[in-house]
């Protein structure tokens, strides 16, 4: 069977679902794990996700559910992971069959915070899944848009860049472009440090500061994501590249975008833990910000834009403070 043969999505939120959604314009059938029979069972009866991107309909018949990890991990050729970070360990260390031999792609744009690893170290270290087997998605998609059908763009990176273009094949159709890269460690920091920018830039939204210096803050942290990406994976980039620059535009400024959402709620005045009690989905950049500060003790890469969030989100700084004093390094 040629790759990517029968893909399992992994994950039940608004994100696999439309990957989902995706899949199913090219494929003949998935297998889908969403970890709750009773969603399964609504999926199933009302043909469509009854948490997430609820106006997408399903030809439910082309869906095998399940909510057995190990059943969905064994039966399948290619695992496409679409869950949450904060409980991405939880569930895949269910899984007790053996995957090695399986192809896995990331989908997630967060990191394991236990182990302060990103999602393609993990799944090398820990179920031996080998560089030319390990595959990532990202790009300036936000689910609600792919589900409405807006014209987006996917990178997928792998370092075996046929198995990438056969992917993205995978995934691509008339409104989902696709483009693929072997940047896989590049794009997978990227990702996680999007967020946390994202973050930033909503905190000065909150604040009113004004679109010059929003324009600033976003800037300076292209520049910041550059100097991180050379330091843990020197190699030739462009920085502008949609993976990198175009995914920190959409999330520093969209309406979708949770974390400039979370961000905007601080700079008003909510406390952290207000904000995120107000957030019905995840928020990455919040747990982003303290694995970075923890990375970045490895690296010593100069970071202020996240510092300063981190110190925001786990200090008690208040925002505007460290707003302050992180702009006085902007250039």
């Amino acid at each position: 069977m040629s790759f990517p043969g029968k893909i399992a999505v992994m994950g039940g939120g608004s994100w696999a679902t439309a990957l989902a959604r995706l899949l199913l314009d090219n494929e003949d059938d998935i297998i889908w794990y969403i970890h709750r029979d009773d969603r399964i069972e609504e999926f199933k009866r009302r043909r469509r996700n009854p948490a997430y991107l609820t106006g997408v309909v399903f030809d439910t018949s082309r869906i095998e559910f399940t909510s057995d990890i190990n059943y969905a991990a064994s039966q399948a050729d290619t695992l496409l992971l679409a869950m949450p970070s904060p409980y991405f360990k939880e569930q895949i260390d269910r899984i007790t069959t053996d995957i090695s031999s399986k192809a896995v792609v990331s989908a997630i744009k967060g990191i394991v915070a236990e182990d302060q690893m990103i999602i393609t170290d993990y799944m090398e270290t820990h179920f031996g899944i080998n560089t030319g087997r390990s595959l990532v998605v990202s790009g300036p998609c936000h689910a609600e848009e792919v589900a409405m059908g807006h014209r987006s763009y996917l990178t997928v990176g792998c370092n075996d860049i046929v198995r990438a273009e056969q992917f993205a094949h995978a995934l691509a159709g008339p409104q989902l472009k696709t483009i693929t890269s072997s940047d896989v460690v590049g794009i997978e920091y990227a990702a996680v440090l999007k967020n946390v920018y994202a973050i930033c830039a909503g905190i000065v939204h909150g604040l009113r500061g004004g679109d010059n210096f929003q324009a600033m803050v976003v800037s300076n942290a292209v520049m910041e994501m550059q100097r991180f990406l050379m330091r843990v994976s020197p190699r030739q980039r462009n920085i502008s590249d949609s993976v990198y620059l175009g995914d920190l535009l959409v999330t520093s400024y969209s309406r979708f975008s949770r974390n400039h959402n979370f961000g905007t709620m601080l700079g008003r005045g909510h406390s952290v833990r207000a904000a995120r009690m107000e957030m019905v989905q995840t928020v990455e950049g919040y747990y982003a910000a303290r694995c970075m500060h923890e990375i970045n003790k490895r690296y010593g890469v100069a970071m202020p834009i996240m510092e300063g969030i981190y110190r925001i989100l786990y200090h008690d700084v208040t925002p505007s403070d460290a707003i302050a004093e992180m702009s006085e390094l902007f250039i």
